[in-house]
């Protein structure tokens, strides 16, 4: 995102732009790719509210959130490119506001990346991953990319909670 600073990233995050909806998709290569042609639409909220879950000691992936969203709504996926704006608007919504946080450094990537678009970047949250017990790998040659070691063992599972 540019010019956070200038920003209300709350803001944002209250602005459900008319979801919760569902919505079927045609395009075969869609379908094809996520399973199915019933696709979820969550609003900003519901992933501050899910994030908010995770405890120190755990992570969670967008992929997580994502199917978590798309089985309790009844869908085939929750559309990811939406899913990937409003958890970056989460983050961002955290570091404004002084009261009731979220640990978005909590909530990786895919395989366990962490995340050059939340605030502070990568060291930002490498160095809260880190506090809380969490070893990090940096993997690559030219394109370095950072991720939680043995992200399986410490997800989190919404399923359960």
């Amino acid at each position: 995102m540019a010019n956070e600073a200038k920003k209300d990233f709350n803001a944002m995050l209250l602005d459900n732009k008319d979801m919760p909806k569902t919505q079927r998709v045609t395009d075969p290569k869609t379908i094809a790719r996520y399973g199915g042609d019933k696709m979820f639409f969550a609003p900003p909220l519901a992933y501050d509210e899910i994030m908010k879950r995770v405890p120190e000691g755990k992570v969670l992936t967008v992929n997580e959130i994502r199917n978590y969203l798309a089985m309790k709504n009844g869908a085939d996926f929750t559309e990811p490119m939406t899913a990937g704006i409003f958890i970056s608007i989460v983050a961002w919504a955290a570091e404004q506001r002084s009261t009731n946080p979220t640990p978005y450094w909590r909530t990786l990537k895919t395989n366990g990346e962490l995340n050059p678009k939340y605030p502070g970047g990568i060291e930002a949250q490498k160095a809260k991953l880190e506090k809380e017990g969490h070893t990090i790998v940096q993997r690559g040659r030219k394109n370095l990319r950072y991720y939680v070691e043995d992200v399986q063992k410490v997800l989190y599972a919404l399923d359960k909670n």
